[in-house]
C-alpha cells in the first residue's frame, strides 16, 4: 500500500497501531519484546488472539531491532518486481505518519523480476506475513541483481542441508499447505490465518527455537496443532523438536481453554521413533506417499 512512499523517501516500516516510540524498549531477544507488547497489542485489538498478537509483535521487533546495518531487504513494487535495499541506520519513530516504526534504507537501482526467481524464492517472498527470511537465497538474489559488485549476501550456514534435500522438504510443505483441505488433518484443523484475511500465517510460524512448519487450529478452536515435516525417514530426534515447539505454543500462544497436540509427517519411521512416540500420547505420526504418473496427451 505504501511502497511508493518507502521507495521515494528511503525507508521500510511497520505500524500495527502501536503508537509508542520504541526507542530504548527493544531488547536483544524478541521473546522479551513480545512479553511486554502482546498485552498492549491485544488491548488495542481485542478481537485478535494471542497467535495474531505474537505474529504482529514478532514482525515489529524484527524490523525495528533484528535487522542490522548492512542487511539487505526485498520489497515488492506491486507490478511484478522487487526493489532491493540496504539497511543504513537504526530504528526511528515517525509519529502520525504512515508506517511510523522505521528503518532507513538505501534502495539499489536494479529491480528483480518475480518471473526470474526460482519457484522456491517466489514462494518465500510471496509469504502472506509482513516479514519473511530469504537469507538462504542470498546467492540467487545476488545473481539476479546482475551487477559485478552485487552485495555479499551469500549465506554459508552449515545447518542448511544439500539443495536437493532442502527442495524436497520445501515442496512437501508447500504441497501439504495447498492441499490441506483434502488431507485427513484438514477435516479437523485449519492452518492458522488472520480472521477475514486470505493466506496462511501458520506456515513457518516463528518461535524462539526455530520455525514451526505448520501451525493449525481445530475448527472448534479448542486445539492448536504443531505439524513437523521431515523428508525421508524421521528419527526420535524430531520428537524432541516437536515437543519444544509444542511447549512454546502452550506457554506463549494457547488460551487457557486450549490444548496443544503435535503431528510428525515423514516418509518412514524407525524403531527409535516408535519408542519415543509410545510415551507421547499427544503426538501423532503420519507417513506420506509420493505418486508420479505419465499421461499420454
Amino acid at each position: 500500500m505504501f511502497a511508493k512512499e518507502c521507495f521515494a523517501h528511503g525507508f521500510i516500516g511497520a505500524d500495527f497501531d502501536i503508537a509508542e516510540d520504541l526507542t530504548g524498549r527493544l531488547p536483544d531477544e524478541w521473546r522479551a519484546f513480545n512479553k511486554e507488547f502482546i498485552p498492549i497489542y491485544l488491548k488495542i485489538h481485542p478481537q485478535k488472539n494471542r497467535i495474531s498478537a505474537g505474529l504482529a509483535c514478532g514482525a515489529l521487533w524484527t524490523i525495528a531491532k533484528y535487522l542490522k546495518n548492512g542487511d539487505y531487504v526485498l520489497s515488492p513494487n506491486g507490478a511484478g518486481a522487487y526493489h532491493v535495499g540496504e539497511i543504513v541506520g537504526g530504528y526511528t519513530y515517525a509519529p502520525n505518519q504512515i508506517l511510523p516504526h522505521r528503518r532507513p534504507v538505501r534502495w539499489l537501482d536494479p529491480l528483480i523480476e518475480r518471473s526470474a526467481m526460482s519457484e522456491a524464492l517466489q514462494n518465500s517472498t510471496g509469504s502472506i506475513g509482513p516479514v519473511s527470511d530469504v537469507t538462504k537465497y542470498g546467492e540467487e538474489i545476488a545473481r539476479l541483481l546482475g551487477a559485478s559488485d552485487a552485495p555479499a549476501i551469500v549465506t554459508s550456514d552449515p545447518t542448511i542441508e544439500d539443495p536437493v534435500a532442502f527442495a524436497l522438504e520445501k515442496h512437501l510443505e508447500d504441497f501439504l499447505v495447498k492441499n490441506w483441505a483434502q488431507t485427513e488433518l484438514g477435516r479437523k484443523y485449519d492452518i492458522f490465518e488472520e480472521d477475514g484475511e486470505d493466506g496462511e500465517y501458520g506456515q513457518q510460524y516463528r518461535t524462539d527455537t526455530g520455525p514451526i512448519d505448520i501451525l493449525a487450529v481445530s475448527k472448534d478452536k479448542k486445539e492448536l496443532l504443531v505439524v513437523e515435516l521431515k523428508k525421508g525417514r524421521a528419527s526420535d530426534v524430531v520428537v524432541g523438536q516437536t515437543l519444544r515447539y509444542m511447549g512454546f505454543v502452550l506457554q506463549e500462544l494457547a488460551e487457557s481453554d486450549q490444548v496443544v497436540r503435535g503431528t510428525i509427517i515423514a516418509l518412514e519411521d524407525d524403531q527409535a521413533l516408535r519408542r519415543a512416540l509410545a510415551a507421547c500420547s499427544n503426538v501423532d505420526f503420519y507417513r506420506y506417499q509420493v505418486s508420479f504418473k505419465l499421461l499420454r496427451a
